[in-house]
């Protein structure tokens, strides 16, 4: 089932007893093959059509190519809405605590000072509150442009040679939210049928989720909650502690949890918890939203760590241990009500976004409330921990200690204020490139996390450097990667300058959305050696993308002209012109490329074959 010895124990445990993702995923198992090849439409009511060397059209017209294209970009817009999504509540979140409406503060005012000055806005001798509306309101203007006028985020932070290239090739966007509408509009029936049109306004869209999204939302956290700086943190199932109330915080933002983190320190709710019965009162994060917080927040009486990615969700629930799940906008399981009443949780949507049957209350986040909303989880939590007190609680032991709190700025801290030791190390070899793990996690391709896993250590072997985000990141740090003992795992070379810095050889760079961020560092060490980004001795792994915000970070990266592994297979492989386009032409375009590839040995020799190709042509 998994490559975490956690992960089987509690599959073992609830394996027939109730349904998990692995039992679905194997009822599942049997795909059709017109879909796997991304040749099936239901767009219109002529449909379902399905493409076949008998039928090589749908009945509107469409060809191969331009139906699994047009496939691509819906699943595309929905991962560029959503981190839109989230950088809309960030801004709001920023708005609100300049106005004093939320218990949030200005926790990194030097990086707000710093991104305002980028964008033009004054500084000198205003208050730090004034600033941050400022800056608030122009994201969100830039987020609003019309796409036919250029975004002033991608102007200020992306590198001149892929200005003019995307420029030339007519895919340097407006705002997101405007760029999102273009295209929802675009792959409706019989609008856009040409899949050449259709891929560059993937890119398009891409560029502006990173540069104005992903950017934005994760700078302004950076504002609010603390620049990610190196720390040892906990990950696995074995940091849940069932004689507390525990609260597990699920999903992609970190506001609530924040809150919850913040309230959870005072004296008199830890002493109502413990009137309850309860040793105390606990926050765990779960999946991203506990990435989110573990990179910013110490391990402390209150925060317990991370417990896994999206797919440890249920089997969290199944320990018997937790009290509330609060869930936020993203990747909380549609079939949870049913572990909520066996295994006595508590399951509260918050987040708008989020419904599902079975679960009637919700508290939606709004910044202005949420300390009230915080105080009715804890609230919910402590009657629930009531209700749950005696009961058996099956919590496997395992817990993983991490180094975490990667960010640009932490780097260059280990690297004593500079890129130059990174360079140096590049140079000389013993660092052979950097590669991004931006992956999410699956069952598709093999046990959960065991491709991301196999990747990470057979890169590191290599003196090949991994930054590791999204659902990916809590694959390696479950499995022992991101910390220093893992030094051990890495080639020779690369591990002479891991000691020398005192770093593991997996970097726990955060999650899905720090792909804005990623870039920038990308654009960073670009500038220091003054070539395009396409002529680094770098590359992009996603070993087990999953859902709609993977395929926007993938164009996104090929368009930033990054060699960019993908596995499983992506459901085009019915057009080939289109597989010929993203997997080869498109490299003569933009530099980047999508290479597919399901063996994990295999990705990294070509990975490590585009780096030594790049590393030549370069001349070190």
């Amino acid at each position: 089932m998994s490559v975490h010895s956690s992960i089987n124990e509690m599959q073992e445990m609830v394996g027939g007893e109730i349904s998990t993702v692995a039992d679905r995923y194997e009822a599942q198992k049997s795909k059709c093959g017109f879909c796997v090849k991304g040749l099936s439409c239901q767009l219109c009511s002529m449909g379902p059509c399905r493409i076949s060397e008998k039928a090589p059209r749908g009945a509107c017209g469409i060809d191969a190519n331009g139906m699994a294209m047009r496939n691509m970009l819906h699943r595309n817009i929905m991962g560029a809405a959503a981190y839109s999504y989230h950088a809309v509540e960030a801004v709001k979140t920023l708005k609100a605590t300049a106005k004093g409406k939320t218990p949030f503060r200005i926790s990194a005012p030097e990086k707000l000072i710093a991104f305002a000055q980028a964008l033009g806005i004054e500084t000198e001798g205003r208050e730090i509150n004034d600033v941050a509306i400022e800056v608030a309101d122009a994201v969100l203007a830039d987020m609003n442009r019309d796409a036919d006028e250029p975004s002033r985020l991608v102007e200020t932070f992306a590198p001149e040679k892929r200005k003019e290239l995307w420029r030339k090739l007519g895919i340097f966007p407006g705002g997101v939210l405007h760029e999102i509408m273009v295209n929802a509009a675009s792959s409706m029936t019989n609008v856009d049928s040409n899949y050449v049109s259709l891929a560059l306004k993937a890119m398009r869209m891409g560029i502006a989720t990173a540069f104005q999204a992903q950017l934005s939302l994760e700078v302004i956290q950076d504002v609010l909650f603390g620049v990610p700086k190196p720390h040892r943190g906990y990950v696995d199932l074995g940091i849940v502690d069932p004689e507390y109330v525990n609260i597990a915080v699920n999903g992609h933002e970190p506001f609530v949890g924040a809150a919850l983190i913040e309230l959870a320190k005072r004296k008199e709710v830890q002493e109502r918890a413990k009137q309850a019965g309860a040793k105390g009162l606990k926050i765990v994060g779960s999946i991203e939203t506990g990435q989110e917080l573990l990179q910013r927040y110490e391990v402390d009486e209150v925060f317990v760590g991370l417990t896994g990615n999206w797919i440890t969700q249920e089997y969290l629930l199944a320990t018997g241990a937790i009290d509330v799940f609060a869930m936020d906008m993203n990747c909380s399981l549609p079939n949870l009500a049913e572990y909520a009443e066996k295994y006595g949780v508590t399951l509260v949507p918050v987040s708008k976004l989020v419904r599902m049957r079975g679960v009637d209350e919700s508290i939606d986040y709004k910044p202005e409330l949420v300390e009230e909303q915080a105080e009715k989880l804890i609230e919910l939590a402590i009657e629930n921990f009531r209700k749950r007190k005696g009961k058996p609680a099956r919590v496997p032991k395992r817990k993983q200690e991490a180094v975490v709190g990667f960010s640009i700025e932490s780097i260059l801290d280990a690297l004593g204020g500079s890129l130059d030791p990174l360079l140096e190390a590049i140079k000389s070899g013993d660092i052979k490139g950097v590669v991004a793990l931006v992956s999410c996690t699956t069952l598709r391709n093999g046990p959960h996390d065991e491709n991301t896993v196999t990747i990470a250590k057979e890169l590191i072997k290599r003196d090949i450097l991994v930054l590791s985000m999204g659902c990916g990141n809590a694959a390696v740090q479950v499995a022992g990667l991101t910390s220093l003992e893992a030094q051990e795992l890495a080639g020779e070379r690369l591990r002479k300058v891991l000691k020398a810095l005192n770093i593991p050889p997996v970097l726990s760079f955060g999650t899905c959305t720090d792909t804005g961020r990623l870039a920038q560092l990308v654009v960073a060490i670009a500038n220091e050696l003054g070539v395009d980004t396409a002529q680094l001795p770098i590359a992009a792994t996603a070993p087990e993308y999953m859902e709609q915000k993977a395929t926007i970070d993938a164009v996104f990266a090929v368009a930033l002209g990054v060699y960019t592994h993908v596995a499983p297979l992506p459901p085009v492989t019915g057009a080939p012109e289109l597989v010929k386009l993203l997997t080869e032409d498109v490299e003569n375009i933009t530099g980047g490329k999508l290479a597919p590839e399901c063996d994990p040995i295999e990705a990294v020799d070509w990975i490590e074959k585009h780096i030594m190709k790049r590393r030549k042509e370069l001349g070190i």
